[in-house]
């Protein structure tokens, strides 16, 4: 039977990290590289016997790229914090460790919560991700936020539901439109894009059009008009501060 390796990284995960590594407590080891929380992520982490590291911040990409290359075992699933792993999730990955696969990866459907309801349209349902891959056939992008899993080979589609507790309130979302778009607009000033306000604007507005009304928004209720919107403002945020960095440079 093959092993299988978990990795995340955190900060201030306290409120989640118990459930994440709870639902993968079957796991043959559990990688956690934390970024310097300040609340008692690393103390619960350890408690459920999770290898801890703690280094510095130097983006998504590179962090999940240093958990990676803590993993020892055959198999590595890839989660974040606010992931749950559901039984019928956990039996389709057991059976793949029972026997020799010839996939290189698998793609794993995520449904998200945002504010309290599960999102089936709004372009976040179905959210096929490459999340279970054999140790050595993938590695992550050095992006500093919306990295991507890199894959050499072949995946397959598994049926087994990832539960994503994106977003638990609108204090939540605003810190991370905020902190987002920073980071976007950063990486992109380091290619060399260029942003105005009247693109800043118009990419906002296409942003909402685009999940309330051509990925189906409007049939996830009140949420998914939220949604829409803090989609528009953090595109809206993240053209702009492109902007203003480009005019400082």
């Amino acid at each position: 039977m093959n092993s299988l390796s978990v990795i995340l990284i955190t900060k201030n995960e306290a409120d989640n990290i118990r459930a994440c590594l709870e639902s993968v407590a079957w796991a043959d080891e559990i990688i956690v590289v934390d970024s310097g929380s300040t609340d008692d992520t690393v103390a619960i982490a350890k408690e459920l016997g999770a290898q801890v590291h703690v280094q510095d911040w130097p983006g998504f990409g590179v962090q999940k790229n240093r958990a990676l290359g803590y993993a020892t075992k055959d198999w590595v699933l890839s989660l974040d914090a606010d992931e749950r792993v559901t039984p019928e999730l956990r039996a389709e990955i057991e059976a793949i460790l029972k026997t020799e696969q010839t996939a290189d990866s698998y793609l794993v459907p995520r449904l998200s919560n945002y504010c309290g309801r599960f999102m089936y349209h709004s372009g976040w349902y179905p959210d096929l991700l490459p999340r279970l891959f054999k140790r050595g056939a993938a590695r992550f992008s050095d992006d500093l936020v919306h990295e991507r899993l890199i894959v050499e080979g072949s995946s397959v589609k598994l049926k087994g539901l990832l539960l994503h507790y994106a977003f638990d309130g609108m204090e939540e979302v605003l810190h991370k439109v905020n902190q987002y778009s920073t980071a976007g607009a950063a990486m992109m000033h380091k290619r060399g894009r260029k942003a105005s306000l009247t693109g800043a604007v118009v990419r906002g507005l296409w942003s909402f059009f685009r999940t309330y009304i051509l990925r189906g928004g409007i049939l996830d209720g009140r949420e998914g008009f939220m949604l829409a919107v803090s989609n528009a403002e953090g595109t809206y945020y993240r053209y702009l501060k492109l902007m203003l960095l480009n005019r400082k440079q």
